[in-house]
């Protein structure tokens, strides 16, 4: 599915108000996402809402687009690609939901947030993209909003602390990837394909570590990890119909404050000054490079 052009029909503008709102619904079903996993992940394995996530996510996309795009769902030219990309997909998630297990939500989420920067680094790495100025010190200040999170000798300084990180690497690797495909294979397809790989590989696990709902609730909130994460993916591809990536980029750190939103409505945790101030570290440098990444792929005036 392509973006949207710069301009629609009778030379107006692209809906950009609409395309942020959008983000922001999307982001929003994140935050719920990684709520509802952290609540479940208390009481079930952590194999098992892996599963329930994307199991429930791969039936849902199968029951709207199945019809519509028949086999073509599954069409790939890259399937080796398509393959790593699952698997980094859905370890990213094991990793971020076995740290959510021990740490609260909001300082998980602001330490995966440094995934955007990772992701320039490996663009100039590995696709031999430009670095916007500044890239270095992005990384290092994100870094350090990092260590004010998790500071060494404080409770949350854990190996637990660790995985947010390897989310991010992991995310970032995964959304590489899908930059690579973008030109090669259909969006939805790659969508599909990057959960049903995630739904395949816990599915040889989670026998070993399956327990049956405790109660209709359960069962219903197992099923509603795929409805949310589905509906939040499906946002965002509207989202990207309705503005660029680079107008909508910053717009993505919202994801921070409405999972600090969700750690004191649900979990009652609020995060300290100094985890505060890393939180706010990691998202001015993310929106400062995003702004300045948008501003150099802007087509030159005149």
């Amino acid at each position: 599915m392509k973006p949207a052009s710069p301009a629609t029909a009778g030379g107006r503008r692209p809906d950009v108000v609409k395309g942020i709102a959008l983000l922001i619904a999307a982001v929003f079903c994140f935050s719920v996402l990684d709520s509802l996993s952290k609540t479940l992940v208390q009481r079930y394995p952590l194999m098992m809402v892996v599963w329930a996530r994307y199991a429930a996510h791969v039936a849902i996309m199968l029951v709207l687009l199945l019809p519509r795009m028949g086999l073509s769902l599954f069409v790939t030219r890259r399937p080796g690609t398509q393959l790593v990309r699952g698997l980094a997909l859905g370890l990213s998630s094991v990793a971020f939901v076995a740290g959510l297990s021990s740490m609260p939500l909001a300082e998980a989420s602001a330490i995966a947030q440094i995934a955007p920067v990772l992701i320039t680094l490996l663009a100039v790495r590995f696709l031999g993209e430009t670095a916007p100025p500044g890239t270095w010190w992005a990384l290092g200040l994100s870094f350090a909003g990092v260590l004010l999170i998790a500071r060494p000798g404080s409770q949350i300084f854990t190996w637990a602390a660790f995985l947010p990180l390897a989310t991010a690497v992991l995310a970032a690797t995964y959304q590489l990837l899908t930059r690579k495909l973008s030109h090669v294979d259909n969006g939805v397809a790659t969508l599909f394909l990057g959960g049903l790989v995630s739904t395949v590989t816990a599915s040889l696990i989670v026998p070993f570590h399956w327990e049956s709902p405790r109660d209709v609730i359960d069962g219903m909130l197992l099923l509603s990890l795929g409805a949310v994460g589905a509906g939040g993916h499906m946002l965002l591809v509207r989202a990207f119909e309705n503005a660029p990536a680079s107008t909508l980029a910053p717009f993505g750190y919202f994801q921070v404050a409405s999972s600090l939103v969700m750690g004191i409505l649900v979990f009652g945790s609020f995060p300290d000054e100094w985890a505060l101030a890393g939180m706010l570290m990691i998202v001015a440098t993310g929106v400062v490079m995003a702004v300045v990444r948008g501003r150099q792929s802007e087509p030159p005036a005149g």
